[in-house]
């Protein structure tokens, strides 16, 4: 009896390790396409399991105790523990309540939580190099970084350096063999960098839909699916391993290199928009381009000579064996400058004699005239944007002398306006920064506003423990003006309709006479701010209670009384704190009368409630009376279709009209209407 134990007992363990690694994953698996829960699947599958250990444990007869009966004891008693932990730990995870996971989708939640409690069910524990670790963070390059812009400027060299180098070594044997170890230093120098740049390119992130991907996966697809892949990975074959074979005065062996000046246009591209510059670099971008075409048809020119044969008829190089014309400045010189006149057509050289050189010349000057076109326009064009704004400013400026002239004014006030006018350009103060900024979003044209202005306007006491958004919301309404020597910013008894802040420049508080000096105003300085508020019970009102005069040129912030009104509405605990602080400083200069500050509303201020109230009520007549109107015309046409199903119904009685005659009448009431 032993002996039949152990031979039903082994098996039946061996079938149900088997069936657990494998069959039962596969068909747990397959209950997922079934929309089965994990739970239902692992459970039926073991019950199965169990019932043939039962069948097992009948045939062989054995005691419930021992043997294979003990081990389906045991499997029903996992099956309820682990169903039950899987319907109460499990149960918060299978619940897709939050947004995030409504928007990921339920299919990937549910499907990811399953294969987590499959593992967990059958005792597949994760390893720590495992599939489902968590993904290490990788180093991206941001392409408006200056870490970017740096690597450009490296590789650049490199680059430039081949496109100069490489062509003349390939036609000057003597530069190729009189510096052959520096040649080769600098080849695989270079080389090392490209493999380097096909890296930083594998880590060059990209925006998709607004954001830097930092998937390592999408970047190296991105990356490779790219013709500039297919062009780099050209760019590092090792074509130069034929020196082996043939020696090392092949350098043109090295030409695939090339492909990489996308690289050096790309740098080009970043610095022009870096630089403060922009005009000076194109037109040293094109003089550049210009030398590197000139180089290279003198190399080419060299290259034709010495296949044809130096000194064989006039056109050539002349004959290498004359001492003069037998050194590598004299060749390369010669050549460059054969080359620049051939390409400006503005010199005379040795006419062609073969049918080659024809050739070659015909093509030089087309190309020549090609690029000169080009050259040009883009000059002409380079200096008429750098003299554009002058341009502007001018025209200006010729404008005002002529509406002068034509009105005669006084020379002494002509003199004046233009002074005015010299100040602002040689201070460089004649940009309008609307006109500058119109192009720019509203956050960003605030970003630029609060850091030129703000510092300025929180110099002011009342607005120094204003909340932010006030603040932002009045600093783009700043408007920079400029006074010339002498002029009055504002007279005693004037109306106050806005506020100064002085940026740069002095200010005088003068007599009447407008000599008498009382207090100078310096940067930082700031008036008028009492009388925009126009705060009841001040005693001057909303005037002007001094005289300020401008004492040189005076660059100043104004805000408009309408402007901080505007502002205002938006926050009315503001205006409340802005008006108490005018009270307080007013009552400090003993400038309020209390009384009428405690009194009732100014009548000014139920004048304008009133009007706007009137302008209020005016707009909702207006809207009311349209309303009306529709509403009349819907009724009439309501009348006229009932006054048609009448007649209807008389002419044919108190039964209801066909469908056909419904559908014949159609388009008469259309035409009707």
């Amino acid at each position: 009896m032993a002996k039949i134990n152990t031979q039903h007992s082994y098996p039946g363990m061996h079938r149900l390790t088997v069936r657990t690694t494998d069959e039962d994953i596969e068909r747990i698996e397959n209950g997922y396409i079934r929309t089965h829960s994990m739970c239902e699947d692992a459970s039926s599958e073991l019950q199965r399991v169990i019932s043939v250990e039962g069948r097992h444990l009948s045939e062989s007869q054995t005691s419930s105790f021992t043997g294979t009966g003990a081990m389906a004891r045991l499997s029903r008693f996992v099956i309820s523990v682990r169903s039950w932990a899987t319907r109460h730990l499990h149960h918060e995870d299978q619940r897709p309540d939050s947004f995030l996971e409504r928007i990921r989708g339920p299919e990937l939640i549910e499907v990811s939580s399953r294969q987590s409690n499959i593992r967990s069910f059958l005792g597949i524990r994760e390893r720590p190099g495992g599939v489902n670790r968590k993904k290490k963070e990788i180093f991206v390059i941001d392409p408006s970084s200056n870490i970017y812009y740096h690597w450009l400027t490296i590789i650049a060299a490199p680059v430039f350096y081949n496109w100069c180098m490489l062509v003349c070594r390939a036609c000057f044997d003597e530069l190729q063999f009189d510096h052959i170890k520096l040649w080769l230093f600098l080849d695989y120098g270079s080389d090392i960098i490209y493999v380097l740049d096909i890296f930083v390119r594998f880590r060059t992130g990209f925006l998709e839909q607004g954001l830097l991907v930092q998937d390592e996966k999408k970047l190296r697809d991105y990356y490779t699916k790219t013709m500039q892949f297919k062009l780099d990975v050209l760019s590092l074959l090792p074509t130069d391993l034929a020196y082996l074979k043939l020696g090392l005065n092949y350098p043109e062996l090295r030409f695939n290199r090339l492909l990489r000046i996308s690289r050096l246009f790309e740098f080009f591209d970043r610095t022009e928009t870096r630089t403060n510059y922009p005009n000076m670099f194109r037109i040293g971008n094109l003089v550049l381009y210009i030398l590197i075409i000139i180089h290279w048809n003198a190399c080419i020119y060299f290259a034709i000579s010495k296949l044809i044969g130096f000194g064989t008829d006039s056109w050539v190089y002349p004959n290498v064996s004359i001492p003069e014309y037998g050194r590598l400045s004299r060749k390369y010189i010669y050549s460059l400058y054969w080359s620049t006149l051939t390409l400006t057509t503005i010199g005379e050289t040795p006419p062609p004699v073969k049918d080659e050189e024809y050739l070659f010349v015909v093509i030089d000057f087309l190309v020549g005239v090609l690029i000169f076109a080009t050259i040009v326009g883009n000059v002409g064009s380079m200096i008429s944007n750098m003299n554009a704004s002058r341009a502007e400013f001018q025209a200006k400026v010729d404008s005002i002398k002529q509406y002068m002239h034509f009105r005669k004014v006084t020379k002494d006030l002509e003199a004046r306006v233009i002074k005015w006018f010299d100040y602002l350009w040689t201070n460089k103060k004649t940009v309008d920064e609307k006109e500058v900024l119109k192009n720019l979003p509203d956050k960003l044209k605030a970003e630029i506003a609060i850091n030129v202005h703000l510092d300025t306007l929180k110099k002011v006491r009342i607005f120094q423990d204003c909340e932010a958004g006030l603040l932002i919301e009045l600093v783009l309404k700043l408007k920079p003006t400029v006074f010339s020597p002498g002029d009055y910013i504002c007279k005693k008894g004037d109306i106050g309709r806005e506020m100064y802040i002085i940026k740069e420049g002095k200010l005088a508080v003068v007599a009447d006479d407008g000599v008498t000096q009382f207090v100078v105003l310096s940067d930082g300085s700031y008036f008028g701010e009492i009388s925009i508020l126009n705060i009841k019970g001040s005693k001057s009102g909303n005037r002007r209670t001094a005289n300020i005069r401008s004492i040189g040129y005076s660059d100043l912030f104004c805000l408009s009384k309408d402007d901080l009104m505007e502002a205002l509405t938006e926050y009315p605990e503001a205006k409340k704190a802005l008006e108490e602080k005018g009270r307080q400083i007013l009552m400090k200069d003993n400038l309020i009368d209390e009384e009428a500050a405690k009194a009732g509303a100014d009548p000014k201020d139920l004048e304008e409630k009133v009007e706007k109230l009137e302008t209020a009520l005016d707009a909702l007549q207006t809207r009311f009376a349209r309303l009306l109107a529709e509403y009349t015309s819907s009724q009439q046409k309501v009348k006229q279709r009932l006054a048609r199903v009448e007649t209807r119904v008389k002419k044919y009685g108190s039964g209801t009209l066909s469908v056909g005659e419904a559908e014949a009448e159609k388009p008469e009431e259309e035409k009707k209407q």
